[in-house]
């Protein structure tokens, strides 16, 4: 026999919110210089032609830090997203969940083709 104490504990939404809490924390933080960085590229590519920002995002440092800007940005969006279907999403909450993580997906994927592409 067990007491109700014992069958309560390891249950709740302390078991995957942490996760979920500290993940958005890591990427808002990982965010940060990313986007700074590439708002500075952007500026100084400002009046450049195709040819010169094909060749500037060649350069493998570019490529790495502008796919992990896009990674970054699509995962922590599709993150807070999930909090506001949590908490105000009551119908279809299992369609809308899917909807958020297939468009997060899917523009992520094209995002990182469109990079790719013009990088190689």
């Amino acid at each position: 026999m067990r007491s109700q104490l014992g069958r309560a504990r390891g249950l709740g939404a302390s078991k995957s919110g942490v996760e979920h809490w500290w993940v958005e924390r890591v990427t808002a933080i990982a965010l940060v210089p990313l986007t700074i960085w590439f708002i500075v590229s952007v500026l100084t590519l400002l009046h450049s032609d195709q040819p010169e920002v094909r060749q500037w995002a060649g350069r493998p440092v570019n490529t790495v830090l502008l796919l992990a800007t896009v990674i970054m940005t699509f995962h922590h969006m599709q993150l807070g997203l999930q909090v506001v279907i949590d908490d105000y999403v009551k119908k279809s909450h299992l369609a809308v969940t899917l909807l958020n993580k297939g468009a997060a997906l899917l523009l992520g994927l094209f995002s990182i083709v469109a990079i790719l592409k013009m990088a190689f």
